[in-house]
């Protein structure tokens, strides 16, 4: 069946049974902020039921408390998603893929789980910015051509590619959102406070590199946005307005919180010293392009930057 023959379904449906349900995979910080978004009311959306999918049996009763149906469920064990098949009408895929390899097995578990029986009307996708690679410092709009350069970086590639070709031979309207670096004061490790505590270096401004933010209640609602109004095959950027490097984005920060600026090494002297995953993004420069997001998925930004954001504290 077709995501506009579901649809027609669910119209021709009691009243009572109208009700937009969207099943969260990956409900973690940012899931919980998109279920309390979509459960406040709004006038240009239907009643929402949310529900999430969970392999530990024991955060049921957290999921519950927030008003979320919870679902149990393993990404990496097909068997357990079959009763997803028909439950959503909606679905937000958050769940990151396995820690190795090329591939991302878990969301094609996942949508072939779904298209077993009724299909969901959309499905968005929360990817990286780190699928681009390195790319200089330059602004980057949603049409430039991927360039993983990490095996983590493909394997969202790799989900990407899924998620597309799935909804091109389904009719299912799929979305993806990249996300850059996602901070909030109320969310765990953040804010750059830990590491700065910590005295870890940044590059100097010769070798620094660009990068991207998003505050976690600014992602939830863009998440909300693609649910409903994201176009079909269409990619956005989920990232705020602040052009920064990340040394400046550090000093920043220690000057909000009044601690010592992080020391500056060149970039021969950190790859000494800085473990390998932090090097890793310390050595990508792009600056995202947020024009979709405003446009067509109209989000205004309650932290169009990282200093607004990070005041929050």
């Amino acid at each position: 069946m077709s995501s506009a023959s579901s649809a027609c379904s669910l119209g021709a449906l009691p009243a009572r049974f109208r009700r937009a349900r969207v099943l969260i995979v990956g409900c973690g910080d940012v899931g919980t902020r998109v279920a309390r978004a979509l459960q406040a009311p709004a006038a240009r959306r239907p009643p929402v039921r949310v529900l999430a999918l969970t392999s530990s049996p024991e955060r049921q009763p957290t999921l519950r408390a927030l008003g979320i149906t919870p679902l149990c469920g393993n990404l990496d064990q097909a068997a357990s998603l079959r009763r997803l098949a028909a439950l959503a009408t909606h679905v937000l895929h958050l769940a990151p893929p396995p820690g190795q390899g090329e591939r991302d097995p878990r969301t094609l578990a996942l949508v072939r789980a779904l298209r077993r029986r009724s299909l969901p009307a959309a499905l968005v996708y929360a990817s990286t910015s780190g699928v681009y690679g390195d790319c200089g410092g330059a602004r980057v709009t949603e049409a430039r051509p991927v360039a993983p350069a990490t095996a983590r970086a493909r394997r969202r590639v790799d989900a990407e590619r899924v998620v597309r070709a799935w909804g091109r031979a389904s009719g299912v309207r799929a979305s993806i959102l990249r996300v850059p670096g996602i901070y909030a004061p109320d969310r765990e490790g953040g804010t750059p406070e830990a590491r700065l505590r910590r005295g870890t270096p940044v590059l100097t401004p010769e070798d620094d590199v660009y990068t991207n933010h998003i505050h976690a209640d600014d992602l939830a609602r863009a998440c909300v946005a693609a649910l409903w109004r994201g176009a079909a095959q269409r990619v956005y950027h989920a990232s705020d307005d602040s052009d920064l490097k990340m040394g400046d984005y550090f000093d920043l920060a220690a000057g909000l919180y009044g601690l010592v600026r992080p020391p500056r090494i060149p970039r021969a002297q950190a790859q000494a010293e800085i473990a390998p995953m932090l090097l890793s993004f310390m050595s990508e420069s792009r600056r995202m392009d947020n024009t979709r997001l405003r446009r067509e998925l109209r989000v205004r930004l309650r932290y169009p930057t990282v200093v607004q954001g990070l005041r929050t504290a």
